[in-house]
């Protein structure tokens, strides 16, 4: 009975695996959001998200999870032809550190704007345990759109990322 349930566990766990991996979420459709929060830490992430501000796809962007030292001016000279954009339509966010701390920040962000739809950019394979991370604090009184920036992970990367997302969902049901 005990091999039974073990294997049947492992089987759950490997074909859950299996789904995070191939499921990967996409870019978000053309709906108009609130805000669009960007998630630092990967490639791509605020280039997207300055292309759905550029496309009036919101009014505002956070980018969270960035350095103390980076002033508006600094970064918008990595990203040619942004500069306008920065100096009206955006904000960093500097008191995160990992996805938890990022979903604190930005819904702090969120409230103290009384905005009600965010678009969420990170990169695909982090973007479950980021809007579950998102989602739980802001308890249903914001929408969350996922617009995942496309990427090619490694299947170690992945199987990190899976081992992240399942402890962090244990953690909770659990009340840690």
């Amino acid at each position: 009975m005990i091999v039974r349930a073990l294997a049947f566990l492992a089987l759950a766990y490997l074909l859950g695996y299996a789904a995070f991996a191939v499921m990967l979420p996409r870019p978000g459709d053309e709906r108009q959001t609130d805000a669009i929060v960007v998630l630092t830490g990967g490639p791509k992430r605020i280039e997207r998200g300055l292309d759905l501000l550029a496309a009036h796809r919101a009014q505002r962007m956070l980018v969270s999870g960035v350095a103390r030292t980076v002033r508006p001016p600094e970064l918008a000279v990595e990203y040619p032809g942004s500069a306008p954009l920065f100096a009206c339509c955006i904000d960093l966010g500097r008191e995160s550190v990992d996805t938890r701390s990022n979903a604190e920040e930005v819904a702090r962000w969120l409230k103290k704007r009384r905005l009600g739809s965010v678009r969420l950019v990170t990169t695909d394979w982090h973007m479950p345990r980021a809007r579950f991370e998102l989602s739980r604090q802001l308890g249903g009184d914001v929408a969350v759109y996922p617009d995942a920036v496309e990427s090619n992970p490694r299947l170690v990367q992945l199987f990190t990322e899976y081992n992240k997302y399942l402890l962090r969902r244990a953690a909770v049901f659990v009340g840690i």
